[in-house]
């Protein structure tokens, strides 16, 4: 079976954990086994010193549609809220390398989410970032309710999570979610040459750093918490299962 998430650290930069989304069928729909394995890349970052960054990547023209919805519907149906959903973000949030995002068309859900949580992301222009989670009869995650605001101010940040808007990859620029589009052919490039380039710094320095430009952790983590426990109260509710059998039936 095809790899859905391939980690790899090799040559022309070796300094730098390459962890790529590789469900292109299914538009790179996050499963529990693709969380859990981002997760434990993340995690082993940590105590390994050959890694000086992290480079995250999609397919051309997508890199995320978000959760699996067959996790979401068994989660809905009655199962317990999938761990590994908030695993990884702890993971993303407590990451001790630099985080470097790259994104190419479809960015939903937590596809949109997470690069709150990295350090630099770049875009293609013709990239689409959005988060349906109020269409869905759900609310935010990803700590998007605390970053989002800081990031890009109450009404943008309005915009993306409550009103669902979508932000093109100029937008999402303009409104600080990533810092640099490019040409959709040179999105993977740009963002292994921007890991590279931190991967050189002096790590203690650039660790500093880092920690200085972000702040409190705590604050964060417990953000998620909040989220996610009202999260899984809407997955159980009567107005999200309608959102979700409409959904199904589009």
């Amino acid at each position: 079976m095809t790899e859905q998430v391939i980690v790899e650290q090799n040559a022309p930069h070796p300094s730098i954990q390459i962890i790529r989304l590789n469900r292109p069928e299914k538009k790179n729909a996050i499963t529990r086994a693709m969380y859990r394995k981002i997760t434990d890349a993340l995690v082993a970052a940590n105590a390994d010193a050959t890694i000086k960054a992290t480079a995250i990547l999609g397919t051309e023209g997508c890199f995320s549609a978000g959760n699996d919805l067959g996790d979401f519907l068994a989660a809905a149906m009655g199962g317990a809220m999938p761990r590994e959903i908030v695993e990884f973000l702890y993971a993303m949030v407590r990451s001790e390398k630099p985080i470097v995002s790259g994104v190419d068309g479809l960015a939903i859900g937590i596809g949109t989410t997470m690069h709150m949580h990295c350090d630099l992301t770049i875009a293609s222009a013709r990239s689409h970032f959005r988060t349906p989670f109020v269409d869905l009869a759900l609310v935010p995650e990803a700590a998007s309710s605390l970053l989002a605001p800081r990031i890009m101010g109450h009404q943008r940040a309005f915009a993306l999570l409550a009103l669902g808007e979508g932000f093109s990859g100029e937008e999402a620029r303009d409104a600080g979610l990533v810092w640099k589009v490019s040409a959709p052919d040179a999105v993977e490039a740009t963002t292994l040459a921007t890991a590279a380039k931190l991967a050189a710094k002096p790590p203690e320095a650039l660790k500093i750093a880092r920690n200085l430009i972000r702040g409190d952790r705590e604050e964060i983590i417990a953000r998620i918490d909040d989220e996610a426990r009202h999260f899984f109260e809407r997955l159980h509710s009567t107005e999200a299962r309608a959102a979700f059998e409409a959904f199904m039936r589009r």
